[in-house]
């Protein structure tokens, strides 16, 4: 018997750490996505006017379109949805915003809300027509349940009449103009039928052609966001009347306008229906700021190590990184992008697990803070990254300035970072089992474990909740609105710590996973990293409570300190595992150690003059 023995290559450290990273099936989830924007109309244009980007823009869009399989498909996968905003993000911020809109928001959610088959969508798979999503008003913001524009049920011509009623009720914010082509938006509006509200629900509204709105839109440009170029807008109904089918859903209603009465709960339960691609466009929120901010730092990182500095009297040139004060920010920041990224995927994984009601609460709670704190911190880790390289990266050439921006609109995109805390906040208040604030880690443990951390992390979550419900009951019961802001303050803190809690809780299972060997001690030094920095942060609240002695709180500082040295002798091995192209990096030119070639000047003397003869 011949037996042929197969030899495998294991797999690389630096191969390890992007599964931890991007997931198991990263080559296939993101494979795609890396090799699209390594070719060459996603390259980085030089300069460009506002109007020139947003084209391009939409000219990205379509070759995107032609490159996939199915439009369709790509809607209905949550994880491709969010791959996309990983790896567009770094490339292009408006790309990233109009085809997340499309894909997302507009195609995705008439996926979800008609049958297969019940509505002719080429239109939108070609990109004959681009759609959009017409939700927020301007008197309105978060509290789109209040929204005012109307869908008036007209019995004689079987349909409904748009209208906007005052200048609050305007759309706010949709790429609604002309601009990349004709536009077709899903406009949410109440529905009002024989003089009763049936509550907020979505229409398939066309509202340009390549020229112009159409008869009965109104569409005014608003004035120029900070960041990459997207053609926001407010837009206002005039009477405009829609055929029945043009509610999303309407197969399942029947023909009479009593099928629209609703019962209790049936409002808020339909207003939920509408907005829900928002679970996925956080997640994707997530995804797109985790991207950038891996793409920021691995510039950073590059950077410091090909920029060289005069070293001590008598000694060569270092590389800035060689510095602490250099190379420490970047460390941490290392530790807090991995975080980002393992956060993001593990609330990505309970949102689609989930199979109840009970469980969809529970795991959209994760999505809404996961998207806050990911965004949060990647707006951080972008301007760490941003200063660390000096005046180079205040130039748009090197691809820094346009992520500072874009995440700006990140932390405010489906649901303000500020009100996704609060509601989580406001749920977790009084859901704690009770007497858990009363479990206390041992101070006797070892800041080397990253059990007994997790415990102390575990410990600040609940130590912050005790704080809100205690300022919560000194107020009077009938004062629901000082109960709330008494215990606002910590209960933010309490979903701030629990925010950590779950990312060290990743941290922990990724590890795990690893099998022994150097991948899984870069991936331990990480963690115990990303915990010590944020119990050192917090240390006077755990001393007090007699979570931490005072040794313990001293050597805080020192342990910070050798893991950051751990950390940052590894930054290259650890930037390469965010498995960036190295197409999109060339055309950051501080990315690369010629980065002064940039620079040059083709006419001047030492270009055209013989040294010899200067």
């Amino acid at each position: 018997m011949t037996v042929t023995l197969t030899d495998t290559v294991p797999p690389s450290t630096t191969e390890l750490l992007t599964g931890v990273l991007l997931g198991p099936e990263f080559r296939r989830e993101h494979g795609f996505w890396q090799r699209l924007i390594s070719t060459e109309p996603f390259r980085r244009p030089a300069g460009g006017t506002p109007d020139e980007r947003l084209e391009l823009a939409y000219d990205r869009l379509r070759i995107l379109n032609r490159a996939l399989d199915s439009g369709a498909r790509l809607a209905a996968d949550p994880r491709a949805l969010a791959a996309l905003h990983a790896w567009l993000g770094p490339v292009d911020p408006a790309l990233t915003t109009v085809a997340g809109i499309h894909y997302n928001l507009f195609l995705g959610s008439l996926l979800d809300h008609d049958c297969v088959g019940r509505r002719d969508l080429s239109d939108y798979l070609t990109m004959r027509r681009i759609g959009t999503f017409l939700c927020t008003e301007v008197a309105h913001g978060n509290n789109a349940a209040a929204m005012e524009t109307t869908a008036t049920y007209d019995r004689e011509r079987d349909g409904f009449v748009l209208d906007t009623p005052n200048a609050g009720a305007q759309k706010f914010m949709p790429n609604t103009s002309p601009a990349g082509g004709a536009k077709s938006g899903l406009v949410a509006a109440r529905l009002v039928a024989e003089g009763s509200d049936h509550g907020v629900r979505l229409f398939l509204v066309p509202l340009t052609d390549e020229v112009q709105a159409l008869p009965g839109i109104r569409v005014r440009r608003l004035p120029a966001r900070m960041g990459s170029p997207v053609d926001h807008c407010l837009t206002s109904f005039d009477r405009l009347f829609v055929p029945r089918d043009a509610l999303l859903g309407s197969g399942e209603e029947g023909d009479a306008p009593e099928e629209f009465r609703t019962g209790p709960g049936d409002r808020r339960r339909r207003f939920l229906t509408s907005i829900g691609r928002v679970m996925p466009g956080r997640i994707s929120m997530s995804a797109c700021a985790a991207g950038s901010a891996r793409a920021t730092l691995a510039v950073a990182v590059r950077y410091g190590g090909h920029r060289m500095i005069s070293g001590t009297r008598g000694t060569p040139p270092v590389p800035v990184n060689a510095h602490r004060t250099h190379h420490g920010p970047l460390a941490s920041a290392m530790a807090t992008v991995f975080a980002m990224s393992l956060l993001y995927r593990r609330a990505q994984d309970r949102w689609e697990a989930c199979t109840d009601e009970e469980g969809r609460t529970d795991a959209g709670t994760l999505v809404d803070v996961a998207k806050a704190w990911i965004t949060w911190r990647a707006r951080d880790v972008i301007v760490e990254s941003r200063e660390r390289c000096g005046a180079q990266a205040l130039l748009e050439n090197n691809g820094m300035t346009e992520l500072v921006t874009g995440v700006e609109g990140a932390i405010t995109a489906e649901g303000d970072n500020i009100a996704l805390y609060a509601k989580a906040a406001a749920d977790m208040l009084f859901a704690a089992e009770p007497g858990r604030e009363d479990v206390r880690a041992p101070c006797a443990g070892d800041l080397a474990d990253p059990d007994f951390l997790g415990a102390l992390l575990a410990s600040l979550q609940d130590i912050w909740f005790a704080r809100a419900r205690e300022r919560a009951l000194r107020e009077p019961d009938a004062d629901n609105l000082g109960r709330w802001n008494a215990a606002s303050g910590p209960a933010l803190r309490g979903v701030e710590a629990y925010a950590y809690r779950q990312a060290a809780e990743a941290y922990a299972e990724a590890r795990a996973a690893l099998p022994e060997g150097a991948a899984r001690d870069r991936l331990g030094e990480l963690e115990r990293l990303f915990a010590v920095e944020w119990l050192a942060r917090n240390s006077g609240d755990l001393l007090a409570a007699g979570l931490l002695s005072g040794d313990q709180v001293e050597a805080l500082a020192q342990t910070t300190e050798e893991l950051i040295a751990a950390v940052a002798g590894h930054a290259p091995e650890l930037a390469d595992s965010f498995a960036l192209p190295e197409a999109l990096l060339a055309d950051w030119p501080i990315a690369g150690p010629g980065y002064a070639d940039a620079y040059d000047d083709p006419e001047a003397p030492w270009n055209t003059v013989p040294a010899d003869a200067r």
